[in-house]
């Protein structure tokens, strides 16, 4: 027999709980370990009782098989499908087509553009509940200040935008690009920033100007974080209450709903809670590939600003 094996057949063996348990305390010993539990346990309850708790308790509410057939066969709950996939569709590729268009306007030198820059960021800066609000109240077909201007200025009637589904909806999304372009533009103007000047001057010494420059130098070196942007976007987005809520109400007659809006709806207009909590699971379908791409991109690629 060897003198290792000796050795180890003389140690005493530590039990398996006892192992685990300094695997768990990873290093600390005493007072650290103490400090450690005191500052970990407040999270974990806050983690428990204010996320954990309601995702789990929104699931068991919204796993009756009958929810569903009823919320399928329901044509306001139809109506909302095509709604989403529309304010999903367009307003998310409108908002970052346009965003990357201006960011490449705001990489123009001169202090001019630095305080346009400042202006167009406002509407991402301000609160979005005063902001919707108001787009609410310049839509009216009465009184409006939309109609009023055309009135004024060019004597035509305007539309009643708030009372037609397409020119509501419209609006809606409208509203949604206006308010959050300027985010998006400002993450991808950094992106822009962060291109080495060495490979634009030396495009246009190849003679790569304008948009040539931006096909082949600009855009590829930036696709990846485009890609990225427009996941998180269609994630935000799909989620989006205040857009559509606060401009349309979901009206006229509940036509302008979205999955948000409508669970919402469900859940306290009609005081079903829910049927409100399986409106909103429908979603997970799309929202739950999208995160997994996300999460996927973001492992195996490097995401540079």
């Amino acid at each position: 027999m060897t003198t290792a094996s000796i050795v180890a057949v003389g140690r005493p063996a530590i039990p398996r709980y006892q192992s685990l348990l300094r695997h768990l305390q990873g290093g600390l010993k005493g007072s650290e370990y103490t400090w450690a539990i005191a500052f970990i346990v407040p999270y974990a309850a806050v983690f428990l009782a204010f996320l954990a708790y309601p995702v789990v308790y929104g699931l068991w509410m919204g796993s009756e098989p009958s929810l569903y057939r009823e919320l399928f066969s329901d044509p306001i709950y139809q109506s909302t499908v095509i709604n989403t996939l529309l304010f999903l569709g367009l307003g998310v590729n409108l908002k970052m087509f346009c965003a990357l268009l201006m960011s490449g306007f705001f990489m123009r030198r001169g202090w001019w553009v630095k305080a346009l820059l400042m202006i167009y960021v406002l509407p991402w800066a301000v609160p979005a509940l005063p902001t919707f609000i108001s787009i609410h109240w310049m839509l009216n077909g009465e009184w409006g200040l939309l109609n009023n201007f055309l009135y004024n200025v060019f004597g035509i009637e305007g539309p009643s935008w708030l009372n037609s589904h397409w020119l509501a909806l419209g609006s809606a999304i409208f509203s949604h690009v206006w308010k959050w372009m300027p985010f998006w533009t400002v993450i991808l103007l950094a992106g822009r920033m962060s291109i080495p000047q060495e490979l634009n001057d030396a495009a246009a010494v190849d003679g790569a100007t304008g948009i040539r420059r931006f096909v082949h130098v600009s855009f590829p070196l930036r696709a990846n974080l485009y890609l990225i942007c427009t996941l998180l976007s269609t994630i935000f987005t799909l989620g989006d209450f205040n857009s559509v809520y606060f401009v349309t109400g979901g009206g006229p007659a509940n036509s302008t709903h979205v999955l948000a809006t409508l669970g919402i709806r469900d859940a306290f207009q009609v005081a079903r809670p829910d049927l409100g909590v399986a409106t909103v699971m429908t979603a997970l379908p799309l929202l739950i590939p999208l995160v997994i791409i996300l999460m996927r991109k973001l492992r195996t690629t490097e995401v540079q600003l």
